[in-house]
């Protein structure tokens, strides 16, 4: 017979006296172990101080088994209309005798736990998940990064992708990971993801990830592609030529550097470093100035992780336009100038626009589009950041390289642009793999082209294409998948 789900009665209430630990409030379940057995552990467990609760009820902290199917037992749980059961602790007895042992309710670990239990349904795609920064995880993302590097390395695209959707799956969730039985529900992880997770709760670490972050490909290539301008066949090249190390190749005669590969060796110990929120926000004010000089109804937005609420970034990404369709056209080249003018450009590669409205939205995952953009490193002047530089050296320059990415769609492709650019990466592959296989709409950083009514569907707001596309809107900062 199961336990009925009751609040604590003022008799069970009465039996507390003595209560050592207030806290804690432990439920024996009948279920495999029996009322006599359970009214012995009941009577024990009360002579040493705790709450024992007759009845399981949402004011229970402590639920202890002696049931060995997990499945079965969270089947029963989940249908005992518990609204708290994902903040209660699911034990084997271990716990408990731990406990007794010790005369104290002992701190819960991974060997206690018989299950934390997916109560939600996890969509497949980023889109439909809130992600925010926090991420409960990261054991178990940050081995998944590697992985998925490693793969990109070795041009597998298939695995690459499966552990980053693996990865951004855990990320979503607003608990962390204690047992492989928990993942039971989740999608997109596969065996392999499996596999690596269980191996890190049974021994702490990957030994797979090890190996790939001791292997000299591995590390050459990562510290190759660090530098500005460098990418995986770039490095890949480099390092089939025996080159190992920055000395190795600025040494090469026969290694031309780009403008950007140059700039990127140049400013390399800036532009490697963290970029903080004050510093992007410091950059903004600049551009926000500069802009303002050449059209004063100028639109400047800070995109990428720091529009998702991140405390750091790699690099500042803006968008900036005019409310006037055309007048944009000019604006990139003209804002160079007064950065040039400042005396605070550093580098500079413009690409000029190729948008066509008559090119569909591509059917693939782009990470450029067509908008006129530029690609910079800027000089930061340590008085103009509120607090400071980030990280800056004792007694050193007053100064700091950043690099900087402007990009400069017409005014009514902004909100195209916006959801774009403003990430995460993977949340853009999802919201476009969720418009082409559920919506048969075609989606990217240009337009949205609805595939059954052959026809652009308009936006001016990132909500609308929300709207299009029937989706919830998940807000910026929750799209750190």
């Amino acid at each position: 017979m199961s336990d009925p789900v009751l609040l604590p009665s003022k008799a069970s209430i009465s039996r507390h006296e003595g209560v050592k630990f207030e806290d804690v409030r432990v439920h024996l379940l009948e279920r495999k172990m029996g009322s006599s057995r359970r009214r012995f552990l009941t009577h024990l467990a009360r002579s040493k101080g705790f709450i024992v609760e007759d009845t399981l009820s949402d004011a229970v902290t402590h639920v202890v088994s002696e049931e060995s199917q997990a499945s079965s037992l969270w089947k029963w749980l989940k249908g005992c209309g518990l609204k708290n059961l994902p903040m209660m602790h699911i034990l084997n007895i271990i716990w408990f005798t731990d406990s007794m042992r010790e005369g104290r309710p002992v701190a819960v670990e991974t060997r206690h736990l018989i299950q934390v239990c997916v109560l939600a349904t996890v969509s497949q795609y980023a889109c439909q998940r809130q992600t925010t920064t926090e991420n409960n995880n990261k054991i178990f993302t940050d081995a998944f990064e590697v992985l998925a590097e490693s793969y990109e390395f070795n041009e597998m695209e298939g695995p690459c992708l499966a552990f980053r959707r693996a990865a951004s799956v855990l990320k979503s969730l607003p608990w962390a990971v204690q047992c492989l039985g928990a993942t039971e529900d989740l999608p997109c992880l596969g065996e392999h993801s499996k596999a690596v997770m269980e191996e890190i709760l049974q021994y702490g670490r990957s030994f797979e990830v090890e190996k790939i972050l001791s292997d000299e490909r591995y590390q050459t290539l990562k510290l190759f592609t660090s530098v500005f301008g460098v990418g995986p066949k770039t490095g890949e090249k480099w390092y089939r030529r025996g080159l190992r190390s920055f000395s190795d190749i600025l040494a090469e005669p026969s290694i031309h550097l780009n403008r950007m590969q140059q700039s990127g060796f140049l400013h390399y110990g800036d532009i490697s470093r963290a970029v903080s929120k004050a510093e992007a926000q410091a950059l903004g004010n600049i551009i926000d100035e500069a802009v303002h000089v050449i059209t004063t109804d100028a639109i400047l937005a800070l995109t990428g992780g720091f529009r998702r609420g991140k405390e750091f970034g790699h690099d500042v990404d803006f968008i900036v336009t005019t409310p006037e369709l055309g007048k944009e056209g000019h604006l990139l080249t003209s804002l160079i100038d007064q950065l040039e003018q400042q005396g605070i450009l550093l580098f500079c590669e413009h690409q000029t626009s190729t948008f066509d409205m008559s090119k569909l939205p591509s059917h693939r995952f782009e990470a450029m589009d067509h908008f006129a953009k530029c690609f910079l490193i800027l000089r930061l002047e340590n008085s103009q950041v509120v607090g400071g530089l980030h990280d800056a050296e004792e007694g050193g320059r007053s100064w700091r390289a950043v690099r900087v990415d402007l990009v400069s769609p017409p005014i009514d492709r902004y909100a195209f642009a916006l959801l774009g650019w403003t990430g995460s990466r993977q949340f853009e592959r999802d919201l476009r793999r969720f418009a082409r296989m559920e919506r048969r709409m075609l989606l990217d950083n240009h337009a949205l082209f609805d595939k059954t009514k052959k026809e652009f569907l308009a936006a001016t707001t990132e909500k609308d294409i929300f709207a299009h596309l029937g989706l919830e809107y998940i807000e910026p900062w929750q799209r750190n998948a």
